[in-house]
């Protein structure tokens, strides 16, 4: 009754065990853990299962999947938003100058809608902003190297509605021969972007370019208050120029030399922030000395090296 019972050494003390089968490796590191047994049975269990040390051994050395899923998502979701600013800042680039064609197609609708309200001097400022828009999108399309076949058809016809349109309802036509005359006024528009753009010589014009015209006319119309008599002469004499098939160069205002970005400059300044006599005044000024002076001050020559069509001519 005395006798204590017999206790088994250390070493053949039952192993603990998980819920699984598998023992519970004391340690948590593959280091710490005592050698395993090079016998193929589970300590333990008693069972034979071949190939279960290496099975353990290859866990207790890889990274959990959880962490190794996390980092592959967040490599898959930086490298698509590299493509994806790529992608953007492509698009961006192929597009500029269609956006700003877009831009002067919605100035010459809403010029349309001014002037049907009989708000003609909103409708001029709007036709000055579709100038100056104008002559933007060309240098911009051609410095980032995105002209294309839709880029020229847009710019066309953002052209017709802006210069054509929405300039010759500023004519005010009430009767027969003053809608004959806005109807002249924009079929002359039509066939010089149809069939006088290009004079077959580089950098050069075949009849008057519609934005000087239509920015002629707005001035006109902002400095003297809306003089009908004036404008429709006017009018007249601008069909005439721009169905004469004349040459006239093209100024590439943003690509040439430096004052003729600073008259740019200052055409945007005096069309946005400056009163409205100054801005007719300004747009005046530079229109009509391309009208009268096309090449002897506004020719391109100076960059390409080429010699006018009507001859040599300084600057």
């Amino acid at each position: 009754g005395g006798e204590q019972p017999a206790t088994l050494p250390p070493s053949a003390a039952t192993p603990k065990t998980s819920s699984s089968s598998f023992p519970v490796l004391e340690g948590g590191a593959a280091g710490l853990c005592s050698p395993l047994p090079s016998t193929d049975l589970l300590p333990g269990v008693g069972l034979k299962f071949p190939g279960w040390k290496a099975a353990v051994g290859s866990a207790l050395h890889r990274p959990p999947r959880r962490v190794a899923g996390i980092l592959q998502s967040t490599k898959k979701l930086f490298l698509s938003e590299r493509a994806g600013w790529g992608q953007t800042l492509e698009f961006i680039r192929k597009n500029a100058a269609n956006g700003l064609s877009v831009a002067n197609l919605v100035a010459g609708l809403s010029s349309v809608l001014c002037s049907l309200n009989r708000q003609y001097h909103h409708s001029c400022w709007l036709l000055l902003v579709g100038f100056l828009l104008d002559l933007a999108d060309g240098a911009v399309a051609r410095q980032l190297d995105a002209c294309s076949a839709l880029g020229a058809k847009l710019d066309d016809f953002a052209d017709f509605t802006t210069f054509g349109l929405a300039t010759a309802l500023l004519l005010q036509p009430q009767g027969v021969l003053d809608g004959l005359l806005a109807i002249a006024y924009v079929l002359a528009v039509f066939a010089r972007l149809c069939f006088f753009s290009s004079a077959g010589i580089p950098f050069t014009y075949r009849g008057l370019p519609c934005p000087y015209a239509s920015s002629l006319l707005a001035g006109t119309f902002l400095l003297t208050g809306g003089n009908i008599t004036l404008l429709r002469v006017t009018a007249i004499v601008m069909i005439l120029f721009m169905v004469d098939r004349g040459f006239y160069p093209h100024d590439k205002v943003l690509e040439s030399q430096l004052w003729k970005k600073l008259v740019y400059a200052g055409g945007v300044a005096a069309v946005l922030f400056s009163p409205v006599a100054v801005a007719s005044i300004y747009c005046l000024a530079w229109s009509t000395s391309y009208i009268i002076f096309p090449f002897a001050i506004w020719s391109c020559k100076a960059n390409s090296g080429l010699v006018s069509p009507l001859g040599p001519t300084g600057d």
